[in-house]
């Protein structure tokens, strides 16, 4: 059962209500229909919810997001709800914060916020990703495709785990459609 920002799964016989982003919501098949929700579980004092995502790097991307002071899960529902993982890590990766105020509930600075800690979190995975480069003989694509596993880096994403999905990518597509097709090729591993 779906329903504005939530949709029911039955597992076992027992129907659980997890709040869910509108791309995931979109991805639910009709009533009745098999499907699979990654999900986070969120323990408060007076509620234990269910998160449901439709794949992993949205619920990867959710994590990130939650790890931010002043990011709660209605915050990064709707971040996640306007953006797709793809099109907020590059968001983020180019420092584009007035984009993040179009999701309901993020006003400037907590926008500002989002891409200042999401940036670091990048940097600090950049020298990991030199080192790695470093050791093994696969040699550190420039342009495009550096952005692209810079920002899938945002997502969780290791450029050891990415690199072999984009062999075979033109790297003059724009970032967000490298994103996609490599997310897309991991997916079907």
């Amino acid at each position: 059962m779906k329903e504005p920002g939530a949709v029911v799964i039955e597992c076992g016989g027992v129907g659980y209500k997890c709040l869910a982003t509108m791309n995931t919501l979109r991805m639910v098949p009709a009533v009745g229909e098999k499907t699979m929700l990654y999900t986070h579980m969120l323990v408060r004092e007076d509620a234990v919810e269910l998160c449901g995502f439709a794949d992993r790097s949205e619920l990867n991307c959710f994590k990130l997001l939650m790890n931010i002071s002043g990011v709660g899960a209605k915050s990064a529902i709707a971040v996640l709800s306007e953006f797709t993982p793809e099109q907020m890590a590059v968001a983020v990766s180019s420092g584009d914060s007035k984009s993040l105020t179009r999701a309901a509930g993020v006003g400037n600075k907590l926008a500002q916020r989002i891409v200042l800690e999401l940036k670091d979190k990048v940097k600090n995975i950049a020298p990991v990703m030199a080192a790695s480069v470093a050791a093994a003989p696969v040699i550190m694509p420039d342009g495009n495709i550096s952005k692209a596993i810079g920002a899938l880096a945002v997502l969780g994403y290791s450029p050891d785990e990415v690199t072999p999905f984009m062999t075979n990518i033109d790297p003059n597509l724009p970032v967000e459609k490298i994103i996609g097709e490599t997310l897309k090729a991991i997916g079907k591993k």
